[in-house]
């Protein structure tokens, strides 16, 4: 299993990445086909935010879904800690759902991001507005204002609400962009209160890439 240990605004010390391989032995057992493990650490210069001014994004890549985790602390060595917790229990929570699956219905894996090495080489300069290839992503600022606005393309095949809404939960997001496979529509699964979920879906077939159509008054 791959272990890539990148930095976003500050640099990783050997002692640390050190730290992380060994915490990261876990994750085989917990996933055997895992095939990579990314790891990102952001360090927030805003003295207002020093209690959680270091963040650690962890995400394994393996055959099935992506499964993401992210926390922040005061040092990076708390913030993997963390992480690695709930990374552990969004591990478990697939194994137990494809044992469930092979016990009852069997179900093929939905891999929204496939992992794709080329995909994960070196950043490029930044040039581009907007990402073009699947697993890029482009940060552009808004005009002279200081909003940044980050993009990432992503290959997507259909499936259902409820693979969605695990594939949300896989990743500790509170939304998840999918097609559904009985519409064929463009979707949104959002967490609301407790246990309650929305969908949201996109009833349009038209080609976005055309001349937008005429407003009429």
């Amino acid at each position: 299993m791959e272990i890539v240990v990148v930095g976003r605004h500050t640099e990783v010390a050997d002692r640390f990445r050190r730290h992380v391989e060994d915490k990261l032995a876990k994750v085989q057992q917990l996933a055997p086909t895992a095939q990579r493990v990314d790891v990102e650490v952001t360090h927030e210069n805003n003295p207002r935010l020093s209690g959680v001014r270091e963040r650690v994004e962890l995400t394994v890549r393996a055959k099935g879904p992506v499964v993401r985790a992210e926390a922040a602390a005061d040092d990076r060595f708390g913030a993997l800690d963390l992480a690695m917790d709930k990374l552990a229990e969004r591990l478990r929570r697939a194994r137990d759902r494809r044992k469930d699956h092979r016990n009852h219905t069997v179900v093929p894996p939905v891999d929204v991001r496939p992992y794709d090495p080329a995909t994960h080489a070196a950043p490029p300069p930044p040039a581009p507005t907007a990402p073009s290839e699947p697993g890029e992503a482009v940060e552009t600022t808004l005009g002279d204002s200081p909003v940044v606005i980050r993009q990432k393309l992503h290959t997507a095949e259909p499936m259902t609400v409820d693979d969605a809404l695990y594939e949300m939960e896989m990743v500790g997001h509170d939304f998840f962009l999918f097609v559904d496979v009985e519409t064929s529509r463009p979707s949104v699964a959002y967490r609301r209160r407790g246990w309650t979920y929305g969908v949201v879906a996109l009833d349009t077939s038209c080609d976005c890439a055309q001349a937008p159509a005429e407003k009429t008054a």
